[in-house]
């Protein structure tokens, strides 16, 4: 049936049509006219405090709901205060759409007020992106944007919509699918690959599996837990990837790469067999690369195919779905003569228990100082793990990763590829709205909490109840132990003097203020936190000059730990 709708009522029924059921935004001149229509529709709307922190919360509720995320900005500066939310979802591969109000489409160009060229600023860190300037595009443009969001190696699509749309006129008629030509993604893999990488486990003596945020987009956890069990192979994993493996199973080896584990990168550096699944290999993985695997056949498997060779060579390429390639595997392991393969793995995985229990991820605890990877420890127990846990960026994040034992996929919600500060708090407002019935926990740096804390004001508008956890060091503890460590202490601009009390301003937000400051009161402290239903910031003052450790300095080889 062909009705004539504005363009305003056009965008809000293609949303509807594919499932959009939640906006995160803030509104504008530019975008006035949808947002009038868009109050009169069943979709939520969430009102963040900053363009930023609509994009992070976007991607917080994709990564917790398994949706595409969308939000909603006006022009000009609401328009580039996004970009840093962009880039971060694209080098995370996120699915979130960010739809952008322009000028009228006769002033573009023109240096109108609220005018920039979005589609220029954001091509370099969108997947792909849209200037519309026909009303009649409109309902094509929106499903298109999703599905390129959601499918292939998922990412952001921007889509920059002229003020002067909203109210024109068109005849609108449902599409049933969308039909893009130039944009087919491959996600079945070369069968002719696939018997190599057999060929490969058979061979091996010293397999590890290395999975990285590829699996969990293309939700192939059990599929990766089926393939270990049965080639008997450890699993590491990158910062984005954890919680596909168990990190209770005993084929565990923990993350790799500069804060990897002792276990985790002396098994990749001696392994003969490298089965790298849903990876990119960044520098902060591979360290120096002529010494990362330098005894092992790799095989690389990913959707994408500019991601295959493009840091390391590898023996074995598979261009597909992660999920797909490793059921594929998992049958034809079913049908082959592997012999006892579980005997024959069983020296190497004595030498990797030995790894674990000589050089165990390890601090000193102090009966008058508390401890960060303490409060870590603390919160795993006090949750029993059942808990979606964002990070900021910087020590909280490093720290979350090697001392919180994720068992889930979803579980794990952090800014990888770009490392964004203020991420933590929006994203975890996102994955509550996704989850309002999980439990919701931001662990943050006081310096990377404070790029974001306006976001405050949202949690407590909209009575979602995250919890924040402060390790309140009173520096910028990241750059701070670089400092340490590589510039004889010279702390150039990294403390944090004039900090807020923390505990005073969540009050003055509507939330709730808590702080410890001895290590017996930490756990009083998170069980009380927990217990409240509502907006928690919980504020501990930690030992000001801990580093994150083991920790290989850039450009040396990931064997070359800086230990406790």
């Amino acid at each position: 049936m062909t009705i004539k709708l504005t363009g305003a009522q056009i965008i809000i029924k293609a949303l509807q049509e594919e499932g959009v059921d939640t906006i995160f935004g803030y509104p504008g001149g530019a975008v006035i006219d949808l947002y009038d229509q868009l109050v009169k529709t069943d979709i939520r709307h969430i009102m963040v405090r900053h363009e930023q922190g609509a994009v992070h919360a976007a991607d917080g509720y994709a990564r917790a709901s398994g949706k595409v995320g969308v939000c909603l900005v006006t022009s000009g500066p609401g328009a580039t205060n996004t970009v840093s939310g962009i880039a971060s979802a694209y080098m995370d591969s996120i699915p979130v759409v960010i739809l952008t109000g322009q000028v009228p489409t006769s002033l573009i160009g023109n240096d109108a007020f609220q005018e920039v060229d979005i589609v220029g600023i954001t091509r370099p860190c969108t997947k792909h992106n849209y200037l519309v300037k026909n009303v009649d595009d409109l309902s094509r443009v929106i499903k298109e944007a999703l599905h390129i969001a959601r499918s292939g190696r998922p990412g952001p699509v921007l889509v920059d919509l002229p003020k002067d749309l909203f109210k024109a006129t068109a005849q609108y008629k449902p599409l049933k699918e969308v039909n893009l030509k130039s944009y087919n993604p491959n996600y079945e893999p070369n069968v002719k690959q696939l018997p190599k990488v057999i060929e490969l486990i058979k061979e091996s003596s010293r397999p590890v599996i290395f999975s990285g945020g590829g699996v969990i987009l293309s939700r192939g956890w059990k599929e990766l837990r089926e393939f270990a069990r049965k080639i008997h192979a450890p699993v590491t994993s990158t910062l984005m990837g954890l919680g596909a493996f168990p990190a209770s199973d005993p084929l565990w080896l923990g993350m790799i790469g500069m804060h990897g584990t002792y276990r985790a990168n002396m098994s990749t550096s001696e392994c003969d067999l490298l089965v790298a699944v849903g990876v990119r290999f960044d520098d902060r993985v591979t360290g120096k690369i002529d010494g990362f695997a330098p005894k092992a056949q790799i095989v690389h498997i990913d959707i994408d195919p500019t991601s295959i060779r493009k840091n390391i060579r590898v023996s074995v390429p598979i261009v597909g779905d992660c999920r797909i390639t490793l059921h594929k595997l998992n049958r034809m392991l079913e049908t082959e003569t592997l012999g006892n393969l579980k005997e024959r793995r069983e020296p190497w995985l004595r030498q990797i228990e030995q790894w674990k229990r000589t050089k165990p991820l390890a601090y000193t605890l102090d009966d008058r100082v508390i401890k960060p990877q303490y409060v870590i420890e603390k919160l795993f127990e006090v949750t029993k793990g059942k808990a979606i846990i964002t990070t900021e960026v910087g020590q909280n994040q490093m720290w979350t990763a090697q001392y919180f034992q994720f068992d889930h996929p979803n579980s794990f919600i952090t800014s990888g590829g770009l490392g964004c500060m203020g991420f933590g708090l929006p994203a975890a407002i996102g994955a509550q709205v996704a989850c309002p019935d999980k439990l919701v926990i931001d662990i943050a740096g006081d310096g990377s909490i404070q790029m974001n804390i306006q976001e405050m004001a949202t949690a407590t508008q909209y009575h979602l109840p995250v919890k924040i956890v402060i390790l309140n060091n009173g520096f910028l503890g990241m750059v701070r132990q670089w400092q340490e460590l590589f510039y004889d202490r010279r702390y150039a601009c990294t403390e944090l003097n004039g900090a807020p009390d923390f505990v005073k301003l969540a009050d003055a937000y509507g939330a709730v203020g808590l702080r410890a400051t001895k290590p017996e009161e930490v756990e009083t402290v998170l069980e009380e936190g927990i217990s409240i239903d509502r907006p928690v910031m919980m504020d501990f003052v930690v030992e000001r000059e801990e580093c994150v450790y083991p920790m290989v300095p850039s450009g040396a080889p990931i064997t070359e730990m800086l230990l406790v």
